[in-house]
């Protein structure tokens, strides 16, 4: 990959965690949203994680749409956790609180998804993006609170306070400087679909390569946000077009100043249309 043009995302804009013990939920989730996670670390207790394994390894699922969330690196549980993917054909992993790339070399072979949840991880997220295997970013405001001694990434309106917002832009940059794609963490109020919307659109507007879900509700919405509508995709293809009667160079456009950024950002309004690079 290059700098700044990763290609297309492989999963889709909507990823939806599922708890990995829960297998009578693995088919629902696949038909709901883009690529499923099967969580084997927070959403498990650690007492079920055994009969979660037997699950995975058990299960039909297509294998290009299924991320597996093992657990922390170092831990006995995460052994565990790739000895039980190695029966399966499933081969993209995400990784909890990935910290340093010498977490790594245990996934050797594995598409991995770097989780930067804690301030060490958020802080490493430019080293982490660069590293063998590593195919894209993802940040956590809960995990990254906790780890900083606090009790809420949020103010009581719901804005995310700064610390995490810091987070989210470093992990994003991050991932851009590599090349990769990076990935918007989840939406915890399930019922609000207005401040989900508001959030999911935001992290299409500065590159975000798709959100996490909790909740099968929140995939609509997610999609929704991530697809331009008609009218965008219309003013796209006229930009670029009058770019090109143009022959280069800047020129204006409905009364607007345009160049190689404002180029550019048509170009990612139709690749997400279109789903093609």
């Amino acid at each position: 990959m290059t700098a700044g043009s990763p290609g297309v995302f492989p999963w889709g804009p909507a990823l939806l965690f599922c708890p990995a013990d829960r297998p009578d939920r693995y088919a629902k989730a696949m038909e709901r949203a883009d690529a499923v996670i099967l969580d084997l670390e927070d959403a498990v207790e650690p007492a079920r994680r055994a009969a979660a394994r037997e699950a995975i390894a058990a299960s039909d699922l297509d294998p290009a749409r299924v991320i597996v969330r093992v657990n922390r690196s170092g831990s006995d549980d995460q052994a565990a956790d790739l000895a039980a993917l190695a029966l399966t054909p499933y081969s993209a992993v995400m990784l909890p609180k990935a910290e340093r790339v010498s977490d790594l070399p245990a996934l050797s072979g594995l598409d991995v998804i770097a989780l930067c949840e804690t301030a060490a991880g958020v802080r490493a997220a430019g080293e982490l993006a660069a590293a063998d295997g590593v195919v894209a970013l993802m940040w956590g405001a809960e995990d990254l609170v906790a780890s900083l001694g606090g009790t809420s990434s949020r103010r009581a309106d719901g804005r995310y306070r700064d610390v995490a917002l810091h987070a989210r832009s470093e992990v994003l940059l991050a991932a851009g400087a590599a090349g990769t794609w990076a990935i918007d963490t989840v939406h915890l109020d399930i019922g609000d679909l207005a401040g989900l919307a508001a959030e999911a659109e935001d992290a299409v507007a500065v590159g975000f390569a798709a959100s996490a879900c909790i909740h099968p509700s929140q995939v609509e919405t997610v999609r929704r946000a991530y697809l331009p509508d008609d009218e965008q995709v219309q003013e796209a293809v006229e930009l670029l077009a009058a770019a090109e009667a143009a022959g280069g160079g800047v020129f204006r456009h409905r009364g607007r100043m345009v160049d190689g950024p404002v180029i550019a950002h048509a170009r990612a309004v139709l690749r997400r249309a279109t789903g093609t690079p």
